[in-house]
């Protein structure tokens, strides 16, 4: 059942009422007595649950576990990237210091 609040119109009384939709509203006030009863429009608290909403509502394990798969492949990506530089660093700097060697060889024969 819905509660609506009724202020009066006459001596500012408020309170809350469990009402039936079908049922008519109040009109005499119970504090005076007045018939100046009117119904205050209140903001609706709304939740809304479940697949198909907004990313940053209510998010499932799901989602998580996506973003967190996610962050491991980046992670993954990233550890391979670093892994091909250190070889290429390497081959380059092992090409650097046999040169001086060879031309030593060389030199000498």
């Amino acid at each position: 059942m819905p509660v609506y609040t009724y202020r009066c119109r006459s001596c500012e009384y408020e309170f809350d009422r469990n009402q039936r939709m079908s049922e008519a509203p109040l009109v005499d006030c119970p504090s005076c007595g007045e018939p100046q009863l009117r119904k205050v429009l209140n903001s609706v608290g709304v939740v809304f649950k479940g697949s198909g909403f907004y990313v940053t509502d209510n998010r499932n394990g799901a989602a998580k576990a996506a973003s967190k798969n996610d962050n491991a492949n980046k992670a993954a990506t990233e550890s391979k990237s670093d892994g091909a530089a250190a070889k290429s660093e390497s081959s380059t700097e092992t090409a650097k210091n046999s040169a001086p060697v060879e031309k030593a060889a060389a030199a000498a024969a």
